[in-house]
C-alpha cells in the first residue's frame, strides 16, 4: 500500500496534473458539464433547488453535500445579504455556508441606481475641476495673447494663428462660421476714421439703415401690443363677434412675433457691425495689411481693451465657476439625482442634464440629446457601440458616470470589485495580519487593520482601470497582504501580466502560474479585455468569477473525496493545506474536527487532548505551532510531511482496509471535539 507521506506529497507537487486527471473522469466531466449548460437557465433559489444534479455539484464545490435534505437552512443562506453583518449566513460559526453564499448572486447585489454615493462625488469633483480648469485656460489664453501679439507684423499673421484667431473673434463677437477670414482681413486693414475705408463702405454705412429699421420695428411691436390689448377688451363687450376677434388677436400675435424676430436681428446686426467697427479701430494695419515702421499691431491700451472684452465675452464661464454658483448647481445636482429613474428623466431635468455635462466639458446648448441619450445607453464593454464612434472622450465619461442600460432603464453601478469581495478582500486582510501579530500586539493591530480595510473599501470604489489600481501601490499591497502573499515579492510588471490574462483560457499567463491566489484576484475584479471596469457578462445567478470559482471548488472536493475513499490521510493532509491560509487563531483549528486531528497527528498527541478545557488546548496549539506560519506554503507544506509520516506511523494498519472512521471528520458526526467544546468555541468566536 503506497504511503500517506508518499501520496501526500506527489499529489501536493503535482496538483494540477492530478485535479486534471479528476476533471477527465466521466462522472465528473458529465455533471461538470450539466452544471455550466443549465446554470445559465437558474434565475431564483427555487429553480436551483428544483434542479438536483445542479444543486448537489454545487454544494460539493463546498463541501455542503450533508446539508441537501436541510434546504429551508440552506435557502436562507442563498438569501442572506454578505454586506449585512447581522444576516443569518454571517451569524454562522462555519465559513463554508458564507463561501456557498458568496458562489451566487441571488442577494446583497448592488441596487439599480442613476448614480453610486461615489459616482456622485465624483462627478461634482469632475465639475468643480472642470469649472476650473476652464477659467484657468482663459487666464491662459490671455496671457498667450499678451506674449504673442507683439511679434505680430501683418493681418494675415493675426488670422493665420489658430489661437489668437479665436481670442479676438471671441473679445470681438465674431461668429467665425458667418463670416471668411478674407472679410475679417479687410476690417483689420480699414481706418474707421476714413468714411472711405472698407469697414465704413461695407458695414458701418448701414448703421442708418438698420436703426432705422429697428426703431420701425419696436413702434410696430408696440402698435400690435396695443391691438392685441384693444381686441382682447373687446371680447367682453356686449353683442362682440368673439371668433372674429379671436382671428384678429392671433393675426397680431403672428405679427408680433414677426417684428420681434425683426428686432433681435437687426440687433445683431448692429452689434455685429459695432464689432468690425471697433476691431478695426483696435489694430495699427495699414490697408495692404502690414504694420508701419516700428508700430506694434495694438497699442498698450487696446490690448488691454482686447482682454476685457474677451473676459467680458466669457462672463458665463466666470459665472459659472464662481463659489455661489457652483454650490448651488452642486446642491441642485444632489437634490435631483437621486430622482432620476430613466435615461429620459435624465435629459428632461436641466440640474442633472446641465450639470453632468457641465462635469465632462460638454455643452448643453450644442449637443443633440438624442445624441447623449444613444451615449448613456451604449454597452462600454462592447468597443462598436455608440458612444466610442463619437471618436469624443468627453461622452465616454459621462456614460461612465451614470449606470443605464440599453432601454434607457437604471442598473446597477460600474464598480471595479463587487461589494461581497471588497468585504472579503477587506476580512482576509485582517485575518492575515493578525496572524503576524503576538497575542500583546493584537489589539492595536487590529485597529489599525481595521482602519485599512475602512480605507481600502472607500479607495476601491473610485477604481475604473487596472492602470489605475495598480498605481496605487498601497492599495495593491493591501490586496496581496489579504491573499497571504508577500508584497515586496510582487512587482507591478509581473500584476499588469496577470491582470491582462484571458482567464477563461486555461493556457494564459495567470492560469500556468505556479500560485493560484495570483489569478483568483484577477478574478475578483470586473475588468474587461482593455482593462477598464465593466459589467461582466452573469450565467445565471453566477457571474464569470463565481462560476470559475464552484467549477474549481468541485474539482478540489472531487480530488479530496477520491483520495479519501484510498487514504483519509492523504483528504486530511489536501483538507489542511486548503484551509491553512483561512486559520486566525488556534481556536479555528480546534473548532474543526479534520484540521484539529491534522494538529494532534502532527504532534502526536493523544486525542484525550479533545476533552481538555478550550483555553488549555488553545495553549498546545501555540504551543507548536506559530499560526502566522500557515500563511507560507512551504511551512505549510513541510508540516503536512510531518503530519503524512505520522499518520502513516499511527494509522498504519488501518489504511485500505474498508473506511476509516477518519472519513467522519468530515462529516456532521464522528469523533473529535465534544459538543461541550464546539458550544465553547462558538462563543468565543462569537466576540
Amino acid at each position: 500500500m503506497v504511503s500517506t507521506y508518499f501520496s501526500y506529497n506527489y499529489i501536493s507537487h503535482h496538483l494540477k496534473q492530478s485535479l486534471t486527471r479528476v476533471e477527465q473522469q466521466t462522472d465528473v466531466a458529465r455533471e461538470a458539464a450539466y452544471y455550466k449548460a443549465n446554470i445559465g437557465k437558474v434565475k431564483t433559489v427555487d429553480d436551483l433547488m428544483k434542479d438536483y444534479r445542479l444543486y448537489h455539484y454545487a454544494l460539493k464545490a463546498y463541501g455542503l453535500e450533508d446539508m441537501a435534505y436541510a434546504k429551508a437552512f440552506m435557502r436562507k443562506v442563498l438569501e442572506s445579504d454578505l454586506s449585512d453583518a447581522k444576516s443569518f449566513v454571517n451569524k454562522l460559526v462555519d465559513k463554508r455556508y458564507r463561501e456557498f453564499a458568496a458562489a451566487f448572486s441571488f442577494n446583497g447585489t448592488a441596487t439599480p441606481v442613476a448614480q453610486s454615493e461615489n459616482q456622485t462625488d465624483e462627478t461634482i469633483g469632475l465639475y468643480t475641476a472642470t469649472k476650473k480648469s476652464q477659467v484657468d485656460a482663459l487666464a491662459d489664453d490671455t496671457k498667450y495673447y499678451s506674449a504673442q501679439i507683439g511679434s505680430i507684423s501683418s493681418a494675415d499673421q493675426l488670422l493665420n494663428n489658430d489661437r489668437l484667431r479665436n481670442y479676438v473673434y471671441s473679445a470681438f463677437g465674431i461668429d467665425q462660421s458667418k463670416w471668411p477670414p478674407d472679410t475679417i482681413s479687410q476690417v483689420l486693414r480699414s481706418d474707421p476714421s476714413d468714411p472711405n475705408s472698407y469697414v465704413n463702405t461695407a458695414f458701418a454705412s448701414q448703421l442708418t439703415g438698420l436703426n432705422a429699421q429697428l426703431a420701425q420695428a419696436k413702434s410696430d411691436v408696440s402698435a400690435t401690443n396695443t391691438k392685441i390689448a384693444d381686441y382682447t377688451a373687446q371680447l367682453s363687450q356686449p353683442g362682440a363677434d368673439v371668433a372674429q376677434l379671436n382671428v384678429q388677436i392671433l393675426v397680431e400675435k403672428y405679427h408680433l412675433e414677426s417684428y420681434t424676430k425683426s428686432i433681435s436681428s437687426l440687433n445683431d446686426q448692429i452689434a455685429t457691425i459695432g464689432g468690425f467697427v471697433d476691431l478695426a479701430g483696435a489694430f495699427e494695419f495699414s490697408a495692404d495689411g502690414s504694420l508701419p515702421s516700428g508700430v506694434p499691431a495694438q497699442t498698450a491700451a487696446n490690448v488691454t481693451l482686447t482682454t476685457k472684452r474677451f473676459d467680458d465675452s466669457k462672463s458665463d464661464v466666470y459665472a459659472a465657476a464662481s463659489p455661489l454658483n457652483e454650490a448651488f448647481a452642486t446642491v441642485q445636482f444632489r437634490n435631483a439625482i437621486g430622482k432620476i429613474d430613466s435615461v429620459q428623466a435624465f435629459v428632461s431635468t436641466p440640474a442633472v442634464y446641465d450639470f453632468a455635462l457641465g462635469a465632462v466639458g460638454l455643452d448643453p446648448a450644442e449637443v443633440s440629446q438624442a445624441t447623449v441619450k444613444a451615449a448613456l445607453e451604449s454597452d462600454l464593454s462592447d468597443p462598436k457601440s455608440f458612444v466610442y464612434t463619437l471618436k469624443d472622450n468627453r461622452y465616454v465619461e459621462l456614460a461612465r458616470a451614470f449606470n443605464f442600460d440599453a432601454k434607457g432603464n437604471l442598473t446597477t453601478p460600474l464598480v471595479a470589485q463587487d461589494s461581497a469581495k471588497v468585504l472579503q478582500t477587506a476580512k482576509d486582510y485582517v485575518i492575515a495580519v493578525l496572524k503576524q501579530a503576538s497575542p500583546e500586539q493584537q489589539k492595536a493591530v487590529r485597529e489599525q487593520a481595521q482602519k485599512d480595510a475602512t480605507s481600502y473599501q472607500e479607495a476601491i470604489a473610485g477604481i475604473d482601470s487596472v492602470s489605475e489600481l495598480l498605481a496605487n501601490r498601497k492599495m495593491v499591497d493591501f490586496i496581496l497582504v489579504a491573499k497571504g502573499l508577500d508584497p515586496k515579492k510582487v512587482s507591478t510588471e509581473y500584476l499588469k501580466k496577470i491582470f491582462a490574462s484571458d482567464l477563461n483560457n486555461p493556457k494564459s499567463f495567470a492560469n500556468t502560474e505556479s500560485d493560484h491566489r495570483f489569478a483568483e484576484i484577477a478574478a475578483s475584479f470586473n475588468f474587461d479585455s482593455k482593462g477598464n471596469v465593466a459589467r461582466l457578462a452573469m450565467v445565471g445567478p453566477q457571474k464569470q468569477v463565481q462560476l470559475r470559482e464552484t467549477q474549481a471548488n468541485y474539482l478540489q472536493q472531487s480530488l479530496e473525496q477520491q483520495q479519501g475513499d484510498t487514504n483519509p490521510g492523504v483528504r486530511l493532509a489536501l483538507y489542511f493545506q486548503r484551509k491553512a491560509g483561512e486559520i486566525t487563531s488556534a481556536y479555528d483549528i480546534l473548532a474543526d474536527k479534520a484540521l484539529s486531528e491534522v494538529f494532534r497527528t502532527t504532534f502526536n498527541l493523544p486525542d484525550s487532548m479533545a476533552a481538555m478545557p478550550i483555553d488549555q488546548q488553545a495553549k498546545f496549539v501555540d504551543k507548536f505551532m506559530k499560526i502566522k506560519d500557515l500563511s507560507d506554503p512551504a511551512k505549510v507544506e513541510k508540516l503536512l510531511g510531518r503530519f503524512s509520516a505520522m499518520y502513516d506511523v499511527k494509522n498504519g494498519q488501518s489504511i485500505g482496509q474498508g473506511q476509516s472512521p477518519l472519513l467522519n471528520l468530515f462529516q456532521g458526526s464522528g469523533s473529535g471535539l465534544s459538543d461541550s467544546t464546539y458550544l465553547a468555541i462558538a462563543k468565543l468566536r462569537s466576540h
